[in-house]
């Protein structure tokens, strides 16, 4: 029997997930978990990166973003869910890699760019944020991950831990495995403003623990086509928020054909093809609700976590000391 390939992705422990999270993410470690041998992060560290002034709220975000994967269908029994502060040896070989990578690499990526960008004042531009790339690096690297499946905006922090498994390799021993990226075939999903992304702190989400009600609200809120100020005025489909969730989340296409078609022509208002879209969300979250809720009253939340965290370190120590052997930095003697 073939043993499994290793497959590394997580989340940040940074609130809620929300629709974005699934269509870019989670349905496709659905499909994975069978096939591979998945290690699932909680990513604290890198939450720390740009919310070192809300660790009061991570515990809690922990629990809910362990919950959001059991709810959606993330097995614990199939895979390893672990916590990132859990793996000191992440941290280690975070060190140990930046040794090999040059800072005007590390700011080349996307990203990082977009993320100094937003800083008010670059004072808090920390060594933490700036090392973030290595430590994404890591968190793969640590575990010799074959597969690592992201969306568009993250394939460059799979090309840096490449580029750091080639140059280690040469470096010092063939021992790191060279990660390939999967990439998500519904990679981003637009926000409900119809921003190019859907974000908790650009108030555009919606979550996979909002109520039946709250999916309603923020529907019947959605942008459309600007253009168009009254149904019989024919709007157009392409680009629209409301069409591209119905294309996703509404599996009756003849009921969509026909929404496409009388939009097109002035036959239709937004509030009905709204109430249809928003129908369809609750339609798709009511399992999602139903598992959380079940799952809430479970005691064994972190019990999940430390496990799955025991069992990752084991693996993390082992491939350690094979980096530091063959870099010769492992003095067993003292």
């Amino acid at each position: 029997m073939l043993k499994k390939q290793i497959l590394v992705t997580g989340d940040r422990p940074t609130g809620s997930l929300h629709l974005g999270h699934y269509v870019g993410t989670l349905e496709n470690r659905l499909k994975l978990q069978d096939d591979f041998n998945c290690f699932f992060l909680i990513a604290d560290l890198h939450m720390l990166t740009t919310h070192n002034d809300k660790v009061g709220e991570l515990k809690q975000n922990i629990q809910s973003l362990v919950l959001d994967w059991l709810a959606v269908g993330l097995n614990p029994n199939k895979s390893n869910f672990y916590l990132q502060s859990l793996i000191p040896e992440i941290a280690e070989l975070t060190l140990l890699l930046s040794m090999i990578c040059s800072v005007p690499r590390v700011q080349r990526i996307p990203t990082l760019k977009e993320k100094a960008s937003m800083l008010n004042d670059q004072e808090n531009y920390s060594v933490g944020l700036l090392s973030y790339p290595v430590l994404m690096s890591s968190d793969i690297l640590i575990f010799n991950a074959s597969k690592v499946p992201v969306g568009e905006d993250q394939l460059s922090h799979v090309e840096l831990a490449r580029e750091l498994s080639r140059r280690f390799n040469s470096m010092y021993q063939e021992l790191i495995v060279e990660p390939e990226p999967l990439i998500s075939e519904f990679p981003r999903l637009i926000g409900t403003d119809g921003k190019a992304k859907m974000s908790k702190s650009l108030n555009n989400s919606i979550f996979l623990s909002d109520s039946e009600d709250e999916v309603n609200k923020k529907v019947m809120r959605m942008f459309t086509d600007p253009n168009r100020t009254s149904a019989d005025i024919p709007g157009k489909v392409e680009g629209n928020p409301v069409f591209i969730y119905h294309d996703i989340f509404n599996d009756d296409l003849d009921e969509l054909n026909e929404f496409k078609e009388r939009y097109r022509n002035g036959t239709i208002g937004d509030v009905e093809v709204k109430k249809s879209l928003a129908r369809r969300i609750n339609i798709f979250l009511e399992p999602i609700r139903e598992k959380r809720l079940k799952f809430s009253n479970n005691s064994e939340i972190f019990d999940i976590i430390i496990d799955g965290s025991k069992k990752a370190r084991e693996i993390a120590k082992e491939n350690l000391e094979k980096i530091k052997d063959a870099m010769k930095i492992s003095f067993k003697e003292f």
